[in-house]
């Protein structure tokens, strides 16, 4: 395996001035942690992009939340049909066995998956039409949230709309889960879903019974 080569300079000297700093520190509660197990009260799903930094945002330490990551922080329908499903695997795992008390979908702005979509859905990336690009298979979950959003938003309005719509498609999806109903049914599990502006730093909350995204 001779492709797989050691880690960067830059990465091997934070990871010992963490190993240093804030491990020696808190030495206790890293063997508590591994000990003990992880004991998660929400579940996060959010994007892939590197802007997006949950545990900043949340002020959360290591243990506190279970966070998944994809593109454009989607989740698809549930499809028990024996393929891979990697999100549906974290959502299953959250839900069923570590018993999280809050799904939280993070949508963001300048969303570059959601621009994708945009672009796909109005004829300007073929490329991603194709049945080999894996993007434009996974931002085909939104297809249905960018039919319903050009019928009411259109120009310099529409990244933003649809990005909040992702979060919208997202919490119908985790809905179809059996097991995510279940828990809501029961009121042992809450979905939640926020979007980020991130060059302000401002967090917004979708409402379910105005369908409208508010200020945290």
């Amino acid at each position: 395996m001779s492709y797989a080569k050691p880690l960067p300079s830059y990465l091997v000297q934070r990871y010992q001035g963490w190993k240093a700093t804030t491990h020696s520190e808190n030495r206790a509660w890293y063997k508590r942690l591994a000990t003990e197990g992880q004991r998660p009260r929400a579940m996060v799903i959010s994007c892939c992009d590197s802007r997006v930094h949950v545990t900043s945002i949340f002020g959360a330490d290591q243990g506190e939340f279970f966070i998944h990551r994809n593109i454009a922080n989607l989740v698809p329908a549930f499809a028990p049909d024996g393929d891979h499903h990697g999100t549906s695997a974290a959502i299953e795992y959250a839900v069923t066995a570590l018993k999280v008390a809050h799904v939280i979908v993070l949508g963001h702005s300048n969303c570059g998956g959601v621009q994708g979509c945009l672009d796909m859905c109005t004829g300007k990336a073929p490329e991603l039409e194709k049945a080999t690009s894996f993007v434009g298979r996974w931002m085909d979950i939104l297809r249905p949230g960018f039919e319903r959003v050009s019928e009411t938003h259109s120009g310099e309005e529409m990244p933003t709309a649809l990005e909040k719509e992702a979060v919208v498609v997202s919490l119908e999806n985790l809905m179809t889960f059996p097991f995510v109903k279940e828990a809501v049914e029961e009121e042992t599990l809450t979905l939640h879903g926020l979007w980020t502006e991130i060059g302000e730093g401002t967090l917004e909350c979708f409402d379910s019974k105005t369908r409208e995204f508010v200020l945290v």
